[in-house]
């Protein structure tokens, strides 16, 4: 095994984790210690079939505690996937991290590195966040963010939609739909600690700033995804501001800002969200709610357990679907 390791240039223990089929270990590196044994002779070529023939990937996701429906919605699909399992596909734990608190996130990356060949998870931009990947990074284990990316973090992939376009394009829809009305529009967010949060409202500023001068944009309200924190937002906003004209809701839980403006009788106010749901999509069909950008959960899934067990595929960003009063599926 040291003659293994030295041809290599391996540690002694990265050969024992390759032969004793431990995790913790990049395929290329498996690669070149199996190669390696062969030509060495520790291995024969049956016994190098058996090592090729990998086994079913360990793959966890974290996502953030709280009330937001979408991320319910979305473990509630990963559990189905829990339950129906099929022979020879991955093993998948989902885990429910509290959200906004980056050491909890950081603490479970490491926990769960035990286990996992990879984890993916809902990032929290914050530096105990980035710390606790590159240290799992380095050990082997493939670390996938999904809808808020840490950016250059030493992540293996991004499963989610390319946020500042997305903001972009909330800032252009409400800009259409208040037309030549003047007034405020107003921003709602879950936390800027979410990079996908912050990326989508720089986004929406700076269309509103190119192309809409004329609206009057008030600071962001931070509602930590929380229903009832949103609708009280909401109503702060509308008492305010009485020219409010559009909100953009850039993170979750959109009921609460759609039960604001129904209780104020405000279906005037443009309104777009993030994340069909039973609550959003009411919204939509009473009219207090005129767009909802949607990320389909299986497809994220998918693209997710695809970029942990599939590194050599390139991943795109998602394609933005957006459901209307008129289009819903």
């Amino acid at each position: 095994m040291a003659d293994i390791a030295g041809r290599a240039g391996v540690s002694l223990a990265t050969v024992d984790r390759v032969i004793n089929r431990r995790k913790g270990v990049k395929e290329r590196t498996r690669q070149q210690v199996l190669e390696a044994a062969l030509a060495l002779g520790f291995l024969g070529a049956d016994e190098m079939a058996r090592f090729r023939d990998r086994r079913e990937a360990n793959i966890v996701f974290l996502l953030p505690a709280g009330t937001n429906p979408y991320l319910r919605d979305l473990g509630d699909h990963l559990r189905q996937r829990v339950a129906l399992r099929e022979e020879g596909s991955p093993k998948v734990r989902c885990f429910f991290i509290e959200g906004f608190n980056a050491p909890a996130l950081a603490e479970a990356i490491r926990r769960n590195a035990d286990w996992a060949d990879g984890i993916a998870f809902f990032a929290i931009d914050h530096p105990a966040v980035r710390e606790a990947v590159a240290e799992v990074a380095a050990n082997g284990v493939r670390l996938v963010t999904v809808v808020s990316d840490l950016g250059h973090s030493g992540c293996d992939a991004y499963v989610g939609h390319e946020n500042r376009s997305v903001g972009r394009t909330a800032g252009l829809l409400i800009g259409r739909f208040i037309a030549e009305r003047q007034g405020a529009v107003a921003l709602v967010a879950g936390s800027r600690h979410y990079r996908a949060h912050s990326e989508r409202e720089a986004g929406f500023l700076s269309i509103q700033e190119e192309m809409f001068p004329h609206l009057r944009l008030v600071g962001m309200r931070e509602g930590h995804d929380d229903s009832g924190q949103n609708y009280r937002h909401t109503i702060a906003l509308l008492d305010q501001n009485p020219d409010l004209r559009g909100i953009y809701n850039v993170g979750g839980s959109s009921g609460g800002v759609a039960r604001a403006l129904a209780e104020r009788g405000r279906s005037d106010v443009a309104f777009i969200g993030h994340g069909l749901t039973k609550d959003t999509r009411n919204a939509l069909v009473e009219g207090v709610m005129d767009a909802v950008f949607h990320t389909d959960p299986e497809t994220l899934i998918d693209r997710a357990i695809g970029a942990i067990c599939q590194p050599e595929r390139q991943v795109l960003p998602m394609k933005l679907e957006i459901v209307f009063r008129e289009n819903l599926p």
